[in-house]
């Protein structure tokens, strides 16, 4: 059996999330299995992510691996995936690994866009991958209320209701708001770990700072708080990609940082 890690781009709007579901729907992961079982002649495959993306998620440099009975090397691999996968997905680079290698375990970083068109206007052409906020934003106090979000907290707040992890400390190295009002902004979170839902939670309770529904320096408390019922809304799906997922050393891989970076 041969090794892999892959780095994967896909459009995740006709996706049920990353995870292959019980019920058989969409899923990339259930694409990448369909993909990779045409080249493995019917013997053993096994298919990881670095994490799961959510229904609508987008992702420019999600990481993967896949253990499978080939002959062929990565380049040929990568061509044959490619082949095999449908348009909205497809495999950006793909390298031999370590046999241990768990790109979800071993990720030490990710980062996640969050895009918003904030004209005054919709604007069809951006539909598709930003969110529409058509009243001014105040920058400035967004920036503020993400400062406040760095570092390492207990995010319960900002997790899904009725999720069931055993631990909410979570670590945001850098949280950056960029853009202008009025056009387009961008959310890019960097951290050591996310929360389900736990962007489109910060997302939506940044932008009420920014419409001016919130204080921007209430965010100490709303921490505090530990109360999903006391952030803001989650913002939608279509507007987040996984941007890249950073790898130490001991990864196993010739490159430790997937694109998008």
């Amino acid at each position: 059996m041969r090794h892999f890690r892959l780095v994967l781009e896909y459009d995740g709007a006709a996706f049920e999330g990353w995870q292959i579901q019980p019920d058989g729907v969409r899923t990339v992961q259930g694409a990448l299995v369909e993909a990779a079982q045409k080249l493995a002649g019917g013997g053993e495959m096994i298919v990881r992510g670095s994490g799961r993306t959510d229904s609508g998620v987008h992702a420019a440099g999600q990481v993967a691996s896949v253990s499978l009975e080939t002959d062929l090397d990565a380049e040929a691999l990568l061509k044959a995936l490619n082949g095999n996968l449908p348009r909205d997905v497809v495999v950006l680079e793909a390298e031999a690994c370590d046999a241990d290698f768990d790109p979800r375990r071993q990720a030490k970083t990710k980062s996640y866009l969050y895009a918003v068109w904030n004209g005054p206007l919709r604007s069809p052409l951006r539909a598709a991958r930003y969110v529409h906020i058509p009243q001014p934003l105040d920058i400035s106090a967004m920036r503020i209320a993400a400062k406040e979000l760095e570092g390492e907290h207990d995010f319960a707040s900002f997790q899904a209701a009725g999720s069931d992890v055993e631990h909410t400390v979570r670590t945001l190295h850098r949280i950056t708001v960029s853009g202008e009002t009025g056009g387009e902004l961008f959310f890019e979170f960097e951290g050591s770990g996310f929360l389900r839902h736990m962007v489109r939670n910060l997302v939506g309770t940044l932008l009420e700072v920014g419409q001016g529904r919130r204080e921007p320096r209430s965010m100490a408390a709303l921490l505090e708080a530990r109360d999903r019922g006391e952030a803001g809304p989650t913002a939608p799906a279509h507007g987040l990609t996984l941007a890249w997922v950073e790898y130490g050393d001991e990864a196993g891989g010739e490159s430790d940082t997937s694109p998008g970076r």
